[in-house]
């Protein structure tokens, strides 16, 4: 099995049995909706109320090594938490409370990686979203690559009301700029 693929199995397992919703939001969702590429890390979101963050950040420091010496104060005060899986793959576990974050949980859906194992990823539309607001340049590659690939199917409304709230958050107005771009050269083909 594909290291990132186990290392996201036993994260997602974890989560799942303890009862708190999860799901893949990172590189390796592009696989699924975008044009596959390289990446290191299991990027993953997991229901976490605001106040309620102690809990789940205890039971995964229980049974994934951390990445960092001060990594419970460094998820208090960050809302990410960053660990290790058992296989040495790092792994990156946002701490889900936003609307956008319960949504984006609430619309996962399945995804077969390897033939017999399924696992949780979010939709394009909001992988288009989380990629956006992360704006490195690899992102907006796969913001790129995820429209041209699924174009027909996107809700751009969705992402459009989205993006407006996180440009207005960021103070960043030209946020969803690579998201119309790219819309405008699937209408082109």
């Amino acid at each position: 099995m594909n290291p990132l693929h186990e290392a996201a199995r036993e994260l997602l397992t974890f989560l799942d049995e303890s009862g708190w919703k999860a799901c893949l939001i990172g590189g390796l969702v592009v696989q699924r909706w975008g044009e596959p590429r390289l990446t290191h890390d299991v990027d993953v979101a997991v229901l976490t109320a605001y106040g309620e963050e102690v809990p789940v950040i205890n039971a995964l420091l229980g049974t994934f090594r951390s990445r960092r010496d001060d990594a419970r104060d460094f998820a208090l005060a960050n809302r990410v938490l960053l660990l290790r899986a058992s296989n040495g793959v790092d792994l990156d576990v946002s701490l889900a409370a936003f609307d956008f974050e319960r949504e984006v949980l609430d619309r996962a859906t399945t995804f077969e990686f390897e033939p017999g194992l399924h696992l949780r990823t979010c939709s394009a539309d909001d992988l288009i979203v989380y990629k956006l607001v992360a704006g490195r340049p690899r992102d907006l590659g796969d913001v790129e690559s995820t429209v041209l690939r699924q174009a027909t199917g996107l809700d751009a409304d969705r992402v459009r009301r989205w993006i407006a709230i996180f440009a207005e958050l960021k103070e960043d107005p030209d946020l969803g700029r690579p998201f119309e771009e790219a819309l405008r050269r699937v209408a082109r083909r």
